[in-house]
């Protein structure tokens, strides 16, 4: 099965995108190429262009303290078991208390370091961080392989409470929703929201199929098309039904 997530806003869609490159970020990290290591240190830098805006660390303090409350009303329900919420409550005063001491705006730490900024300038310039451009570089690249992880992981630290909320109010986003099985008649779906609001939609369908979903959606309706790709790529209407598991997620 492959699962497709479309967010529902604008800050769902940044939080999903700074996920992308975080996974992405760690998977260079953990190799011991230069040319990998260049892919991660790059990659901060792309972090640094999603996460700019000034109020995200304080939307996420506000999504923490929502789902904390949500969660404490949980309590008198019988059917909650008090370990697993108190763990989960637990996880979410840590990753809010951590976000609340980080000082200062995200990434100023790399911004006031004159070097990685000129590193920053130079990859915006398609082959710009050749030797010759950037020799300092260069030789920092030739540095022990567990030399440049333990500078890169130094670099990111400070970047990490913010990472770490994010993943807790994903986690929790995608826990929230109940699953349906559907079937989308010659690969077209429609659903009527009637008005209420959700903050992302998450799609599975079996990948031997084939249909690659297009989503669209507002507070009144869903709409899922499903397409198919031809030996150029080019993608044209899946004709057959489609079988697949729908969640609306709202905590």
């Amino acid at each position: 099965m492959i699962t497709y997530e479309y967010p529902f806003n604008e800050r769902i869609r940044t939080l999903l995108r700074l996920e992308d490159l975080y996974e992405k970020f760690v998977f260079f990290l953990n190799q011991e190429h230069p040319q990998q290591h260049h892919v991660a240190l790059s990659t901060i830098f792309e972090m640094l262009e999603v996460a700019g805006r000034a109020d995200l660390k304080s939307d996420l303090l506000q999504e923490l303290e929502r789902q904390k409350q949500t969660l404490l009303g949980f309590r008198a329900n019988p059917n909650v078991l008090p370990e697993r919420l108190d763990a989960i409550l637990a996880e979410v005063d840590r990753a809010s208390a951590a976000l609340m001491s980080a000082q200062g705006k995200t990434g100023q730490n790399v911004r006031d370091n004159e070097w990685l900024m000129s590193i920053r300038g130079r990859t915006i310039i398609p082959g710009g961080a050749c030797e010759f451009d950037l020799p300092s570089y260069y030789a920092w690249q030739h540095r022990p392989a567990q030399a440049r992880i333990n500078d890169i992981a130094g670099w990111f630290a400070p970047l990490h409470p913010l990472f770490e909320a994010i993943s807790v109010v994903l986690r929790l986003l995608r826990e929230s929703g109940r699953s349906a099985k559907l079937i989308a008649q010659a690969g077209s779906y429609q659903q009527m929201l009637q008005g209420k609001v959700y903050q992302m939609l998450r799609l599975s369908v079996d990948d031997a199929l084939g249909a690659i979903p297009e989503i669209s959606a507002n507070k009144y309706m869903l709409w899922v098309r499903f397409t198919s790709q031809d030996g150029d790529m080019k993608p044209k209407s899946f004709e057959s039904d489609v079988p697949f598991e729908l969640t609306l997620c709202n905590f």
